[in-house]
């Protein structure tokens, strides 16, 4: 099952480090927020990813492109003209990066990623947010609700927009920015049917989490997994300080890899 991941917008909230750099690309320990996402899911057995770029996707594509070399071992015979490759640390990924447009929507960055991914089920997440969620649970789940989507819900302290959940895990409304704290929010690492296309209508304006979900709601077509474990997004400065705490102590929870 391929793994889409949203990595095209310009992240104003985090300037401090977006100037120069699309979002996704601000390291935590020496590693872009997006390897850690994608170490994640490669831990649970899926490495065939599609990134979806926008904002400085240059800077992305390089440090695919430039993988192999960056963190592995090598002597560069400059008279020979050679590169003698000595260690290799690279993963077992494969990374298609597909340039969606500056200033598209959510929405509208997936609908143009319909071609690479065909008929088929698929995982989708935000290039900024991490999380020890299982995924291997969270399809189980979404395969029982039988749903067009099912997205990760979340209980942090507030900011984020809140979903009213069913007994049966159905999501009754989305609303995007509600007022007050602890309620369920949209915490990414989806799992879509292909149908989903069917509700990406306003081509590069459409935002996902807007018509979309709120459209699928209201069919009782989303779904919810409730992840009670660690979640968190990197929004501001505070953020990526604090997730940089968390792995130079030792004490990163969405760092299955490394347990």
């Amino acid at each position: 099952m391929k793994v889409v991941i949203l990595a095209g917008g310009y992240g104003t909230r985090l300037s401090e480090e977006t100037g120069l750099r699309p979002k996704p690309m601000v390291e935590i320990g020496g590693r872009p927020i997006l390897w850690h996402i994608m170490k994640t899911y490669s831990y649970w057995g899926f490495n065939d990813f599609l990134v979806l770029t926008g904002y400085l996707s240059h800077i992305i594509k390089d440090f695919f492109i430039n993988y192999y070399t960056r963190y592995s071992d090598i002597t560069v015979d400059m008279a020979a003209n050679s590169v003698e490759i000595h260690q290799h640390r690279s993963e077992p990924w494969k990374v298609t990066m597909l340039y969606t447009g500056q200033d598209t929507m959510t929405g509208g960055r997936l609908s143009k990623a319909k071609g690479f991914l065909g008929n088929e089920r698929f995982m989708l997440t935000y290039g900024d947010g991490v999380s020890d969620v299982n995924i291997p649970e969270l399809i189980k789940n979404h395969e029982k609700a039988g749903a067009c989507v099912t997205l990760t819900s979340v209980r942090p302290a507030g900011r984020f927009g809140a979903l009213t959940i069913e007994a049966d895990s159905r999501i009754a409304s989305f609303k995007e920015k509600p007022d007050g704290d602890g309620a369920w929010i949209n915490g990414g690492f989806f799992v879509m049917e292909p149908q989903v296309f069917e509700y990406l209508t306003e081509g590069d304006e459409t935002i996902l989490e807007r018509a979309p979900l709120e459209r699928l709601a209201e069919e009782g077509n989303l779904n919810a997994f409730k992840h009670t474990g660690f979640w968190k997004a990197m929004d501001t400065l505070k953020d990526k300080n604090d997730l940089t705490g968390m792995w130079v102590q030792g004490k990163a929870p969405w760092a299955l890899w490394l347990k």
